[in-house]
């Protein structure tokens, strides 16, 4: 009896671990693995090429201005000029990725996402704009 009780003690503590994904984590690793997944087709023999006519994106999930980056980016993603780069297994990969995280981000997870920032040139660039609120403004025009 004991050791049965202690078997499923042990079984309920290790399944406690296996929860399923969230939207956010969902959208988190997702917008991780784009990010992988593109800086693989700019460092590829391969898909060099290919990455030229790709515009620069920095994925930040925290930002409010990531679907309509993400949008333009599917949009060029979709409507590659090369075919040949189309047809490409990890351009094809990628169009798949950044379409699941578009759909994650504006259908599946639209309220359930909490934006910290509005900086669309940080999706851009990858450098963002330190945003001090009045308080925080005062202090340092104080020193």
């Amino acid at each position: 009896m004991k050791l049965a009780a202690l078997l499923g003690l042990c079984c309920v503590l290790r399944l406690s671990g296996c929860a399923p994904p969230t939207c956010y984590s969902r959208a988190l690793g997702l917008s991780k693995e784009v990010m992988t997944l593109l800086d693989k087709i700019h460092t590829s023999e391969r898909t060099k090429t290919c990455a030229e006519v790709l515009p620069t994106i920095f994925l930040d999930v925290h930002n409010s201005c990531v679907t309509s980056k993400l949008r333009d980016f599917l949009y060029v993603v979709l409507n590659h000029p090369d075919q040949s780069c189309r047809k490409r297994p990890r351009m094809m990969l990628l169009k798949r990725k950044v379409q699941n995280l578009y759909t994650i981000i504006t259908r599946l997870c639209y309220r359930d996402l909490v934006f910290f920032m509005d900086d669309c040139e940080a999706i851009d660039t990858g450098h963002g704009t330190p945003h001090y609120t009045e308080d925080r403004l005062q202090l340092l025009e104080e020193r």
